[in-house]
């Protein structure tokens, strides 16, 4: 058996490293330069930047078990500050004892990175036609794209509800607003979420990164996204540069209840299953190579023999 992954994510990244651990063949194609999926970020003013992601919980034992390892090789670390901010009327009454987040001073990127190393991982490569490829398919991506290679795959894509997003960057000459780890922006016409990236990050720089509704999830509205903070944190003085990524799918507002699905044969994976995390897409990656080496050999099916 062979096994062809597409989507260099957390998700893709996780099912290879496992099935790759369990003795299967498997190769991943990733249409982007580098792993990352929604991990992703860019580099504003020579400085990298998260976009994607902007932080990481951990419950499950397996993730902590990587994440332990992440944070032994210096790649991971708790994100310390003050407690996330709430702006404007919140549906859920925030948490007695809330979840460590976890970052990485090399950009979320930077762990993906990591899972992929020693993987035949090939990026750069878009994938047009799934019947050109031999074996075993995974799909570890948004399924609104899953369906434009797996027409099939549609019905589930809707059902998961997928919303868009713009991440925008702004680089201010000082650090001119009060002491922030993050905020939530509740019934905020523009905003969603607002974090301090140079806090995330560790070194102090002087970067907000700012989410938006769907709505305001298109390239140009990056001025207003930046007027929005403005106001938000009523900051003295505008962002001297902006950079902005749109996310086509940025996270499904109904998540399906399993950890992954089969249609026409080809698995499908990522955090579109269990509760939109990061840890969710792990945990969606790591179920269907368990799948996968379970149909391989049902009577004695072969776990992973590294933690990652």
């Amino acid at each position: 058996m062979t096994v062809v992954v597409i989507g260099a994510g957390m998700a893709g990244l996780a099912c290879a490293r496992a099935l790759h651990d369990a003795g299967v063949p498997v190769s991943v194609l990733e249409r982007a330069a580098a792993p990352g999926g929604r991990l992703g970020g860019d580099v504003l003013d020579g400085r990298p930047v998260d976009l994607g992601a902007a932080y990481f919980t951990v419950s499950d034992p397996g993730f902590a078990a990587v994440v332990d390892g992440w944070q032994r090789a210096g790649l991971a670390h708790p994100w310390a500050g003050s407690p996330f901010e709430v702006y404007g009327e919140s549906p859920h009454p925030p948490a007695a004892d809330p979840p460590v987040r976890w970052a990485a001073s090399g950009g979320l990127a930077s762990l993906a990175v990591d899972l992929a190393e020693g993987l035949d991982v090939t990026c750069g490569v878009a994938v047009k036609d799934l019947t050109v490829l031999d074996g075993t398919v995974v799909l570890a991506m948004p399924a609104p794209q899953a369906a434009v290679l797996l027409p099939a795959a549609a019905d589930l894509a809707a059902a998961q509800d997928w919303q868009p997003s713009l991440a925008v960057a702004l680089r201010y000459r000082r650090r001119c607003w009060k002491p922030l780890t993050g905020a939530f922006v509740n019934d905020h016409p523009v905003l969603t979420t607002v974090c301090d990236d140079g806090s995330r990050r560790g070194d102090g720089a002087a970067v907000l990164v700012a989410h938006t509704t769907p709505r305001f999830a298109i390239e140009s509205a990056a001025a207003d996204v930046e007027a929005a903070v403005r106001e938000l944190l009523d900051l003295p003085e505008a962002a001297v540069t902006v950079a902005a990524r749109r996310w086509p799918a940025a996270r499904p507002t109904q998540p399906s209840d399993s950890a992954f699905a089969q249609v026409e044969g080809v698995y499908l994976a990522g955090d579109g299953f269990g509760r939109p995390r990061v840890e969710a897409a792990w945990l969606s990656g790591r179920a269907v190579a368990a799948a996968i080496v379970g149909n391989q050999n049902p009577k004695t099916p072969r776990t992973a023999s590294r933690a990652r």
